[in-house]
């Protein structure tokens, strides 16, 4: 008889406890569904700033590429005949730019065989869209030039230069 009533109150024990899980059960499902909201959310966010990040170091990239491309297209035509500009500055800029320095630039700026022009600075003026603004100086023994050039990335070559006039350190044309 001890034995049944041990029993019995280990069942009536166990149903007490069965029957508060189960009373739990509806608040453990708004939870589970709560979590999985929180997760989506956190897997979006997680998602946009992957995609802001990627776009940011692909903007450098283009950025780094295109100062690359500016940099060797100054150092080609600053040491280089302006005859020879039609050939050697051929896919680095457009037409409209190779008539411009072999007419107008050329010159004005004292390109001589001894002269070599080395491009110390190339700053970026505007890095958003797809035409990048640089200002740009090359510089020999003799004289500093600066421009400023719009290089466009999808192009991939040089649309637009201008010649600056330069005062102050750059400026030690004899």
């Amino acid at each position: 008889m001890k034995n049944s009533r041990l029993m019995i109150l280990a069942i009536l024990l166990l149903a007490g406890i069965l029957i508060t899980q189960l009373n739990q059960i509806p608040n453990l499902n708004k939870q589970l569904v709560q979590a999985k909201v929180t997760l989506k959310q956190a897997k979006a966010s997680s998602k946009k700033s992957q995609t802001i990040t990627l776009s940011q170091q692909s903007q450098q990239d283009h950025v780094s590429k295109s100062t690359k491309m500016v940099t060797s297209f100054v150092k080609t035509f600053s040491n280089q005949p302006t005859s020879s500009y039609p050939e050697t500055l051929k896919g680095l800029a457009s037409q409209k730019v190779i008539n411009e320095l072999t007419q107008t630039f050329a010159p004005s700026v004292t390109f001589s065989d001894k002269d070599h022009y080395e491009v110390p600075i190339v700053a970026i003026k505007n890095a958003w869209g797809s035409d990048l603004e640089y200002l740009v100086i090359a510089k020999s023994d003799v004289q500093s030039v600066a421009y400023t050039i719009t290089y466009d990335t999808d192009g991939k070559l040089v649309t637009d230069i201008s010649r600056l006039t330069l005062k102050g350190a750059f400026d030690n044309e004899k």
